[in-house]
């Protein structure tokens, strides 16, 4: 049996108190479980699974877009994630570094891993979703060349020359230009 949801207007709340709503009420329970390293995680599908019914509810859309941007000799994937009442949007983005070599990866794969990462933790910006450990997490030492920060103070700007964008990196990251974060590169 198929059921059809539909959406029905609550009230005329602002597009911030109904983020505030779902930020309050989304369960994303860490649901996959990694053999190798022994923990706990969810992942961005978990996330957007567990949003469809708060969105819907709502009257909210969700999209997702990645961009690459080079820094130094890094490409890093930027996830925006864009939440829209038909009106008003609320935009939050984060990054992952594309590592240059993982075992058994091609280059479609590293770049999908850093997609995926940069997607997640861009969702975990906006909705607020906290990724420290818990009872439930044995994480395991950090061996990524993952960086992730997220970008919650509005909307991307997209006119930054690459020497802006080196310099932000290297406040963020707060490493030395001999790094590899040279705007000289």
């Amino acid at each position: 049996m198929c059921t059809l949801l539909t959406y029905t207007p609550m009230t005329t709340q602002s597009l911030h108190d109904k983020l505030v709503q779902i930020q309050s009420e989304l369960k994303a329970p860490k649901g996959q479980y990694n053999k190798f390293g022994e923990y706990y995680y969810r992942s961005c599908e978990d996330i957007q699974e567990a949003l469809k019914p708060l969105l819907l509810a709502r009257g909210l859309t969700l999209t997702i877009s990645d961009a690459v941007v080079a820094v130094g000799n890094y490409n890093y994937i930027q996830a925006t994630v864009k939440l829209s009442d038909g009106t008003d949007t609320i935009e939050v983005s984060a990054f992952a570094r594309e590592t240059w070599e993982r075992p058994k990866f091609d280059s479609s794969q590293l770049t999908g891993s850093a997609s995926s990462y940069a997607r997640k933790y861009a969702l975990n910006g906006l909705f607020c979703i906290d990724d420290t450990k818990d009872a439930d997490t044995q994480e395991p030492p950090n061996k990524t060349n993952h960086a992730a920060l997220s970008n919650i103070s509005g909307p991307v700007q997209t006119d930054k020359t690459n020497d802006q964008l080196v310099a932000e990196a290297n406040a963020v990251f707060n490493t030395k230009p001999k790094l590899g974060f040279s705007p000289k590169q």
